[in-house]
């Protein structure tokens, strides 16, 4: 196999956001829900020899040293492999807009390099190394729609019902460290049930990052206010900029305010994914152990 074309890479929202905690090591402990979005960037690799590794940016350019790259990085290290690739970015997904569009393509690459290289690590490995690029990286590795602790990492499968949803990214982003960082952030709720979720999936819980967003990002509150108007219950989806609001059946949005298009807005209608694309491309641990 010398190529792989059209390697998805889904954008995912967080329903809900609680911060319960914070470790010594300043990582911030969670819960949430993670949800596939239909809306993706698109990778496309091409094995090279002499383990070289390249980057082709088709879309919006990306920083020199970006996940994609460190994922492939870390993938030849821990296969011990000699191969290389080149790799083709077609960026839809808005960057620092908590759709986890970074750690998604890291992700994408880690399943695809490992097929493409024939290293067959399984996807407990690739979780390992999907970890230590960040915290998104491993849901989507595992590519269902899931119940999420700890820094990231402690994941649970969930069955969510198919819906659609309004994303309204401003055009200006926000960085999760200065989210994390930010004094005011609230950092000690208490614990949820998976339980109590599931009774309602769409209104539970909140944002514990959206009152800091709001101070740091006006807009945040601008695009939560401008669904508000239309009769949908808006929020913003991880450390942001990007809300999202579940629409009802049959329902249409409003048009956007034309200025929002000028200062490089997106406002978009996504459906949620029952599966990742890739779902089944790593091997389980009891397949390799077999």
């Amino acid at each position: 196999m010398r190529s792989l074309h059209e390697v998805a890479a889904p954008a995912k929202l967080n329903l809900f956001l609680h911060l319960t905690g914070r470790r010594a090591d300043g990582y911030h402990l969670l819960q949430s829900v993670f949800m596939l979005l239909d809306w993706h960037d698109t990778l496309h690799f091409e094995r090279r020899p002499g383990g070289k590794l390249s980057r082709e940016d088709l879309g919006a350019p990306l920083p020199e040293e970006d996940l994609t790259l460190r994922a492939a990085r870390a993938l030849q290290q821990a296969g011990g492999t000699a191969e290389g690739a080149h790799i083709a970015i077609e960026k839809r997904l808005p960057a620092e807009a908590g759709m986890g569009g970074g750690s998604s393509d890291a992700a994408s690459c880690l399943l695809a390099l490992n097929r493409l290289w024939n290293l067959r690590l399984p996807l407990s490995a690739l979780e390992k190394i999907g970890l230590s690029l960040g915290a998104d990286v491993p849901f989507f590795l595992r590519g269902r729609n899931a119940w999420v602790e700890g820094v990231g990492e402690r994941i649970t499968p969930v069955t969510l019902p198919r819906a659609r949803f309004a994303v309204v990214k401003p055009a200006r982003g926000l960085a999760t460290r200065d989210i994390f960082q930010h004094p005011a952030l609230k950092r000690d709720s208490d614990g949820a049930t998976i339980s109590g979720f599931a009774a309602d999936p769409w209104g539970f819980g909140r944002n514990d990052a959206e009152p800091v967003a709001r101070q740091l990002c006006p807009e945040v509150g601008e695009a939560i206010e401008w669904l508000g108007l239309q009769g949908l219950r808006a929020r913003m989806t991880g450390s942001g900029s990007a809300v999202f609001a579940l629409l009802p059946p049959g329902a249409n949005l409003a048009q956007a305010p034309k200025h929002w298009a000028r200062a490089g807005w997106v406002v978009r209608e996504c459906g949620n994914m029952e599966v990742h694309p890739l779902v089944g491309w790593a091997p389980s641990d009891d397949s390799v152990g077999g």
